[in-house]
């Protein structure tokens, strides 16, 4: 298994997004964020459909703790989706995953 992580989360408009991307690249707590506008989110929440557009952002880091306790605190929502994918080094690019880690390990 891998220390490298993507992290999945969704944010209401490009603004916040981009702003995100920004401070957790500052921080180095990604290496990268890809943004893909144009999402339509259809969710339940205090009992009622919603549905929402948003942008989602898919993180790459090696401090995968760090990094969604670092998008939790940035975040406009309540709640927001936060979720954790572990890469399997077997099948993906080991040059890329040594980036990963050297942008944000240091």
């Amino acid at each position: 298994m891998s220390d490298v992580s993507l992290i999945y989360t969704t944010w209401p408009d490009e603004k916040s997004a981009r702003q995100a991307a920004a401070k957790l690249l500052e921080a180095r707590m990604i290496a990268c964020a890809n943004l893909l506008p144009g999402g339509t989110s259809f969710f339940q929440w205090d009992g009622k459909m919603q549905e929402e557009a948003e942008w989602v952002m898919i993180l790459k880091t090696a401090r995968a703790a760090a990094c969604a306790e670092a998008v939790k605190a940035l975040h406009p929502y309540e709640e927001p989706a936060i979720l954790e994918w572990l890469v399997e080094p077997d099948g993906s690019s080991a040059g890329f995953l040594d980036w990963v880690r050297s942008e944000t390990l240091g």
